[in-house]
């Protein structure tokens, strides 16, 4: 709905990015709210892998946004240009996605929109997440809403999103998989001539295996994938941060930097034993030993046994004590 422009910024010596809606939207209402509404989004988030929004404005009919240039390019040309990335490069990419769209949750935001082409490689390989034209607000999602008209797009939505309900940070997550699953294997995984075609596969359809086309991909990253592209939110990790840290820990080297070795990854957590494992976590282990209670303990027998023999000793004076003789 915009063209965007690389400019200069005469007054602060800059590049910036200039991005002004176009001449067939700028009489439609709907349109402009959703221009200004990227706008406050944007400006609100501060963090190295979202774009920064400057300025914003009017010039007459014209209404435009002033961003952070990022010298790169899109991470859709990226992949036409590389097909799929290697493994271990694919991972670390997504971690720093993550890290930024886990910031926009944490501030309240889902961005509902989340795909290749809104996401700029830079030429130190860092991820600036962009274009936050139909994200939403968390405090006002209804969880019984349901829209008609259904926004996103379609290869990346999430299949609450295409069947019109309400979006989630999970939402969010599920496209990122989709990414993901991109960036392994040079595919998406679900393709279709049509819209409504795409929406029906991400209700219906089960992804493919991704390993089946690249069997580069290891069994736990392939359960990681294929456990964010579930249909059902409850069943994928529920924010970008929580997945972020899981490919944090497939990604983690077997020996940190000083040479000590790291403890194994912990198998993948299923929601429905999050609160089990944080419980088994807190527990001690029979192998704990209190020392304190043990000592305590101790003291009190040796105190309970020197009174034994002073009883008998007051006892033994008076004459009427049961045990004399």
């Amino acid at each position: 709905m915009a063209s965007v422009y690389r400019a200069r910024d005469l007054n602060l010596q800059r590049d910036v990015a200039l991005k002004i809606l176009r001449d067939s939207f700028i009489t439609e209402p709907g349109f402009r709210e959703r221009f200004l509404q990227e706008a406050r989004a944007a400006a609100n988030l501060s963090h190295p892998n979202i774009v920064t929004v400057y300025d914003f404005g009017q010039d007459r009919d014209q209404l435009y946004l002033v961003m952070e240039y990022v010298p790169g390019t899109d991470l859709k040309t990226l992949l036409r240009r590389q097909g799929r990335l290697p493994m271990l490069e694919a991972v670390e990419l997504m971690i720093k996605i993550c890290s930024g769209v886990g910031y926009a949750h944490r501030a309240g935001l889902v961005h509902c929109d989340l795909k290749p082409q809104n996401i700029l490689v830079t030429t130190d390989h860092q991820a600036k997440i962009t274009d936050f034209g139909i994200a939403r607000a968390l405090a006002a999602i209804d969880p019984e809403e349901h829209s008609t008209v259904v926004w996103g797009s379609p290869l990346y939505f999430a299949p609450e999103q295409a069947s019109g309900g309400p979006p989630s940070t999970a939402s969010d997550v599920y496209s990122l998989g989709v990414i993901l699953f991109e960036m392994l294997t040079g595919q998406p995984p679900f393709q279709a001539e049509d819209a409504q075609t795409l929406a029906e596969l991400h209700l219906t359809r089960n992804p493919p295996s991704p390993s089946t086309i690249n069997p580069e991909i290891p069994p736990t990253l392939e359960e990681i994938l294929l456990k964010v592209l579930s249909k059902e939110p409850a069943n994928r990790y529920r924010t970008a941060d929580q997945f972020g840290r899981i490919l944090r820990r497939f990604a983690a080297p077997e020996v940190d930097q000083a040479g000590a070795e790291l403890p194994p990854a912990a198998p993948l957590e299923e929601h429905s034993r999050s609160n089990a494992h944080t419980m088994a976590m807190d527990t001690p282990t029979s192998s704990d030993v209190d020392w304190t209670a043990i000592m305590l303990g101790l003291l009190a027998f040796l105190a309970l046994g020197g009174l034994i023999p002073l009883w008998l000793w007051v006892c033994l004076l008076y004459p009427s004590c049961p045990i004399n003789p």
